[in-house]
């Protein structure tokens, strides 16, 4: 206990130092990647931004998160990120930058955190460089730069560690709950995501608390309940308020928050059986065998444009899904097929596994004559909990069925927080011993140097030979040099060792600017030259590159021209939409691309997602960040007291109206168009009491909305488009021509 208190003594002396100043440039640097030019993203992510516009209207819809003023639906995620972002949006004004605000904090907030957690145990060198290279992880700006949750979600669940290791360290039972009961805040943001780390909680208080079992049991018991509870405070205040009191639970298929939590927000992330990919709760991915079993069928069954079908068929099964820059891809979203190998594939590993080689021979270093039944040293410690965070959690990203890159950024503390510590134990053993250990860091530098090389080669016709060259040339050098002079100590030696670090962290820094080079994309945030598509993957080589939304990549089913359907990007395995691709939201709507609750309709890509924006303020916010101007003058023009201004099929569409106007906007699907909120005789009830009149249909609906817009088509008056649809080339966004406005008056 007296060794207790003197760390304890020891670490309010440290505190009260003064301020590191290599510290200073390295927050500065993530300062910069995460603030600069947020102020021209517009919209952030418009589906959450309008959830902000709404919340900040009442306090119904606040509590709830509603994504519409008038509280018909709310977002697909628990409220505390927003709320933060409301809290935000009210001090600084309803803007794009005041709702990524908060996101962007916690970015800097992260690296600030883990420079204090690895500082402590493994020294200050160690905690500048984990420091660093949290900051310079690709991912990490990419998604801070949003108003998206992740990022705010790795802070929470960073300030939980802080405050469990101050636990372990003062044997106080008020900081396990505090840290336990942070988790359960971490729950309210984005669900099941924040228990990635408990295997780490658990491993690490039981390894390093030196109480007896009967405590750890109890203490962690007791944690576990409190963190339980918070958990579900809010879930269970919003499932036992009376469904016509509150909002339908967006995303969910009962209107449950415990249901979106563990199932749209939980297990089926794991599976990829999401509500959201159509009309069924539960849509499977196909396996390579039932997708060849699908095909036969198709060719069996169908004579009739055989040609055609058979070319797509074949590409679709040989090739799988090509993502941009080639390679197969099963996982939507360029996420890359499931495996041991799935972090180092195209798509996944130019956004968090650059360091990943050193990682694993700092971890071979760090545990290095480790005894099962100890004793441990506080570093191995600590080493295990950074181990048990890592693992699990590289696990789940390598078998998930359905999952977005920026979701990597769970993996971005342990990687850190191995780069930095084991930066300085291999160089200390590297100086120290003469036996294998002192192999490990030029074998780090070498593997580690030849992976970044494979990464960044599809990327060649846009950053050029030089660079990939550079790396690859250096770090072999350097790796050579370094075990030519091992156990020589000198200047010359320790400046080899620093330049070989300034080698490994120069690509994933440029990398992490990409997103302010070229734009990103708040919707899908991804890393790389082809930022701002959201798409991931290396840039497309295509022709039209500076016309296509997708920076070249051309979406199925929208001809360029003289392309042939066998350089179409392919469906996911297994389709049966005729060759063409779905995108989660519902059917393919005659071969067009479809993001997330939307449908094309022949509609051309909008230059949301191009990486140059014809405007100096970009409104990322989804495939219809705009408004049409015209439409909207129509509908407000002939509202007649009506509570929603117009109704439609997602969130898609309604999302930029509601952050223009601040007015209710009924997305009748919630977010992809797919919940099965509304029933015909729900609506005839909503507009004979005259809070709905007017419809934005595009497409037939998804879901459960199938009955409900063909009722509408078929007790409508169609409004002449002259009317409401405009000519000029912006209209394009938002509700446009390709849909059908229509009204309904019932007595």
């Amino acid at each position: 206990m007296k060794h207790m208190n003197s760390e304890v003594k020891e670490e309010r002396t440290s505190n009260k130092k003064r301020i590191d100043l290599f510290l200073v440039p390295i927050v500065l640097i993530a300062a910069f990647l995460n603030l600069f030019k947020i102020w021209t993203d517009e919209y952030a992510n418009a589906y959450y931004t309008a959830a902000v516009k709404s919340m900040l209207q009442s306090f119904h819809n606040f509590f709830y998160a509603s994504f519409d003023p008038g509280g018909y639906v709310t977002i697909d995620k628990p409220p505390v990120v927003f709320w933060i972002q409301t809290i935000s949006a009210k001090i600084f004004g309803f803007h794009g930058w005041s709702v990524i605000l908060p996101q962007a904090l916690a970015g800097i907030g992260s690296v600030l955190l883990l420079y204090v957690l690895i500082k402590r145990t493994f020294g200050v060198w160690a905690g500048r460089f984990a420091a660093l290279a949290m900051a310079l992880t690709p991912i990490v700006p990419a998604v801070s730069r949003t108003n998206n949750i992740d990022s705010m979600l790795v802070f929470t669940l960073l300030l939980a560690t802080w405050m469990l290791f101050r636990a372990v360290r003062t044997v106080k039972f008020g900081w396990v709950l505090a840290a336990f009961a942070m988790i359960g805040v971490a729950f309210n943001m984005k669900m099941l995501q924040a228990y990635m780390v408990l295997p780490a909680f658990y491993v690490f208080y039981v390894v390093a608390t030196k109480i007896t079992w009967k405590k750890k049991i109890a203490f962690l018991t007791t944690a576990t309940a409190l963190m339980l509870a918070v958990s579900v405070s809010w879930a269970v205040v919003v499932d036992s308020t009376s469904a016509d009191k509150r909002p339908y639970m967006g995303s969910s298929q009962t209107n449950s928050v415990l249901e979106l939590a563990f199932g749209y927000n939980g297990i089926n992330r794991l599976t990829g059986n999401t509500s959201v990919t159509g009309s069924s709760h539960k849509q499977p991915a196909q396996t390579e065998q039932q997708t060849a079993s699908s095909e036969t069928k198709q060719n069996s069954n169908s004579s009739a444009d055989s040609s055609q079908s058979s070319n797509q068929r074949k590409s679709s099964f040989s090739q799988k899904m090509q993502a941009p820059g080639g390679g197969n891809q099963n996982g939507m979203f360029n996420t890359g097929n499931p495996g041991p190998f799935r972090l180092f594939q195209k798509g996944l590993s130019d956004q968090i596994s650059w360091l990943l080689p050193f990682v694993i021979f700092s971890i071979v270093g760090l545990f290095a004559g480790v005894k099962f039944k100890g004793p441990y040293t506080a570093k191995q410690k600590e080493s295990l909990f950074w181990l048990a965070w890592l693992l699990p959690v590289a696990v789940f990203f390598s078998i998930a069925g359905f999952f977005h890159q920026y979701y990597l950024i769970m993996l971005a503390p342990p990687i850190a927080a191995f780069a930095g510590a084991g930066a300085v134990a291999l160089w200390s053993m590297y100086k120290q011993h003469n036996d294998w250990k002192s192999w490990l860091l030029p074998g780090g530098i070498l593997t580690t140097a030849a992976l970044q090389v494979y990464i960044m080669s599809p990327y060649v016709s846009s950053i050029g030979v030089a660079p990939i060259a550079g790396v690859g040339a250096l770090g072999v050098i350097l790796a050579l040099v370094l075990a030519i002079r091992k156990q020589r100590k000198n200047s010359v030696t320790n400046y080899l060792g620093v330049a070989a670090m300034v080698v490994l962290l120069a690509m994933p820094a440029y990398w992490a600017m990409t997103p302010i080079i070229y734009g990103g994309n708040s919707m899908l945030p991804s890393a790389g030259p082809d930022s701002s598509s959201g798409m991931g993957g290396p840039p497309s080589t295509a022709t039209n590159s500076k016309q296509s939304g997708f920076n070249g990549m051309q979406p199925p089913g929208i001809s360029s021209g003289n392309s042939s359907s066998n350089n179409q990007m392919q469906p996911p395995s297994g389709s049966s939409n005729g060759g063409q691709m779905q995108m989660p939201g519902g059917s393919s709507n005659n071969g067009q691309m479809q993001m997330p609750g939307g449908s094309s309709n022949n509609s051309q890509m909008p230059n949301s997602f191009s990486s140059k924006s014809s405007s100096s303020k970009r409104k990322s916010g989804g495939m219809n960040a705009e408004v049409n101007q015209k439409l909207l003058n129509y509908l407000t023009k002939n509202n007649t007291g009506e509570k929603y201004l117009f109704a439609t099929t997602d969130s898609t569409s309604a999302a930029p109206y509601i952050i223009k106007t601040g007015k209710p906007v009924m997305a009748m699907g919630g977010f992809s168009g797919s919940d099965p909120i509304l029933t015909v005789s729900k609506l005839k009830a909503m507009i004979k009491k005259g809070e709905v009149k007017y419809f934005y249909l595009s497409g037939m609906g998804k879901g459960g909305q199938s009955d409900v817009i063909t009722w509408i088509k078929e007790n409508s008056k169609e409004i002449p488009s002259s009317k409401w649809q405009s000519t000029s080339s912006s209209a394009q966004q938002g509700p446009s021509g390709n849909g059908t406005l229509y009204e309904i008056t019932l007595k």
